[in-house]
């Protein structure tokens, strides 16, 4: 159940004696959290009553209700609408309310405590720029808090405020309050946090919420509303180096717009961009509007746009538009602070599904470096799995190489979530980008790419005349399977199909290109290899190669030199053989070439190479 509230907005700032010193009108997203039973809901129901920030009647109908329902009332019923949430007297959803004070516009995200919810609390954390957490006074610093806590520093929330509510149960004792504070802020300083205030509040009594309190004349820092404004605005995302997230393509007239959200920076008509990971470039032509009498010229941080390029190049959702001073890093290898929800522990060797802005790619946990008990902080020793609740240090692995960024680079293209079949069941940040033995190949690639002088006919134009895409299908096994006639027998098909096609054996460069290669520099020769194939792809051609001189690991070599073309692994083998991994096919030697043939080509069709 979604609980997207209706917008709650006074029109004058309610409290002329208790102004923001904020002097900006920006947005300034908050979320508040703390455990179930702490009081949240109620301190923000009586944030908007004392303010006077609540819709007309809106009071009156949620008195109403509790009569109905034989309730006293509680001021958390005012966020917590939904008879459903009122019958288990708990927010279940993250709910978003707005309010106008000091020149400010703030959003309140209201996030759910309880520990089955803490999913919709990442969701909603991911999204602030600052936080309130809440500590009950009579049961102190909860283990839901410390994970809480834990949250906010893992989603890299550093402004927060802590307010231990419900004083009037302790009898506003200074004593307890200090407790708390020594408590909790040596908790935060592991985790390299400084809360901005400590504030003791009574949010059912008021004290201390909108005004101060007569019954704590011990405490004279600001009440909560006076926090909020004491938060600061975060550097805005226009400082930050461009990054456009491709949402999608859209076809108008012979023009192809790219469409999406400037994530980070400024994009301007002749900016010359990089998009990754594919690392084609082009020059942005126009920014595209409705309904306007001159085209803008540029379009900032936040801004949903669309532009159109000074050619016709082929870019897929989820790339990432940069400039080629500042590209992100593109990697399929990465360290990342991870929280786990997923009702079924997350383990290793098997798939899950990415999300990092607006791409999605499968993804594996390649290893578990170590697992964090979020309530105490001490490291879970001698786990192999991640279970619910669980925050851990590992590393990931994508299937395909991905654009992202360091969060504390940039948070858009630095957080990310996991999905485990339909649901989402973990989120986390990337900490750190590692080196592979692919890194090499793959930042050779990527500066080639960037620099490559381009002729007048477009690859697209190719893709077109020919009738079908380039890719390359590698032939792996030992000598004697049969891979030579099986690949001479696809190349005369497709051939005789009226499709570009060539053979391209490794032998043959031996001859030529690779006469200097000695047998020890091995490495050497499969990057010729891969530089041949990939200007055979970008001239449209099918690329199909069989050969003894390379192994199966060196496939992967290529395929990272001929990034994003299409490649499909095909093994050979006697009876009883092993196939190796990321092999698409597998035949026998004993096979049937017409019947392996037409698989083969069933799989080009399949991944789009032939369309």
């Amino acid at each position: 159940m979604k609980s997207e509230k209706s917008p709650i907005t006074n029109h004058q700032p309610p409290i002329t004696d208790h102004q923001s010193p904020a002097t900006n009108h920006q947005f300034l997203q908050v979320v508040f959290v703390g455990h179930v039973d702490h009081g949240k809901s109620t301190l923000l129901g009586r944030i908007y009553a004392d303010t006077d920030s609540l819709p007309v009647g809106q009071l009156d109908k949620v008195r109403a209700i509790c009569e109905q329902q034989g309730k006293t009332f509680e001021y958390a019923f005012l966020f917590d609408a939904f008879l459903e949430e009122q019958e288990q007297g708990i927010t279940i959803d993250t709910a978003r309310t707005f309010f106008n004070w000091g020149n400010r516009h703030y959003i309140i995200i209201d996030a759910p405590g309880h520990k089955e919810f803490l999913k919709n609390m990442i969701s909603g954390a991911a999204r602030a720029e600052a936080a309130v957490l809440i500590i009950d006074a009579a049961e102190g610093v909860a283990e839901q808090s410390k994970r809480h806590g834990y949250m906010l520093s893992l989603l890299g929330i550093r402004q927060i405020a802590v307010v231990v509510n419900k004083m009037d149960l302790v009898a506003y004792d200074q004593k307890v309050f200090a407790s708390i504070v020594a408590e909790y802020s040596a908790f935060l300083k592991e985790l390299n946090v400084i809360p901005c205030q400590f504030i003791p509040a009574s949010a059912r009594n008021g004290d201390n919420v909108v005004t101060g309190s007569d019954a704590m004349p011990w405490y004279d820092g600001p009440t909560v509303l006076e926090s909020l404004g004491r938060f600061e605005k975060l550097p805005g995302g226009e400082e930050l180096p461009l990054r456009f997230p491709v949402q999608d393509v859209y076809k108008f007239d012979a023009r192809r717009i790219i469409a999406g959200r400037v994530a980070a920076g400024m994009l301007k008509v002749g900016d010359s961009l990089v998009f990754s990971p594919s690392n084609k470039t082009a020059v942005v032509k126009t920014i595209e509007a409705f309904n306007v009498p001159h085209l803008p010229l540029s379009a900032g941080v936040g801004k949903s746009t669309g532009f159109t390029l000074d050619e016709q190049i082929f870019v897929e959702r989820g790339e990432v538009a940069s400039l080629k001073e500042s590209l992100p890093e593109v990697t399929d290898l990465f360290r990342a602070n991870v929280f786990w929800m997923g009702k079924n522990p997350m383990v290793g060797n098997r798939p899950y599904l990415l999300r990092l802005a607006t791409k999605e790619v499968e993804m594996e946990l390649a290893e578990i470096h170590r697992i964090i008990d979020a309530g105490s902080l001490d490291p879970v020793m001698a786990k192999e799995q991640i279970e619910k609740n669980d925050v851990a240090e590992v590393t990931i692995r994508t299937k395909k190489p991905l654009a992202l960024d360091c969060f504390c680079d940039c948070d858009i293209t630095g957080r990310f979530v996991v999905v485990d079949g339909y649901d989402v069941c973990g989120g986390g940040i990337v900490t750190q980008v590692l080196d592979n033995d692919q890194e090499t190949f793959r930042r050779e690639a990527r500066q080639r790419d960037i620099a490559w002088r381009r002729g007048e006919v477009q690859l697209g134009e190719r893709v077109q005349r020919n009738g079908h895409n380039p890719g390359i299908i590698l032939f792996t096994g030992e000598s004697g399977t049969g891979k030579a006639r099986l690949a001479r027998h696809l190349e005369r098909r497709l051939f005789d199909g009226g499709r570009q096609v060539y053979l391209l054996d490794g032998k043959n460069l031996l001859l030529g290109l690779g006469s200097d290669v000695t047998e020890q520099d091995k490495e050497e020769m499969v990057r010729r290899f891969g530089e041949v194939a990939q200007i055979l792809l970008r001239a449209g051609q099918i690329v199909v190669s069989t050969t003894n001189t390379f192994a199966q690991a060196d496939h992967q070599i290529i395929s990272t030199l001929v990034y994003p073309h299409q490649v499909i692994s095909v093994h050979m083998s006697f009876a009883g053989g092993v196939t190796p991994e990321k092999t698409d096919l597998r035949f026998l030697e004993s096979d049937d070439l017409k019947k392996a043939a037409k698989q083969i080509v069933e799989k080009m069709e399949e991944v789009g190479v032939l369309l």
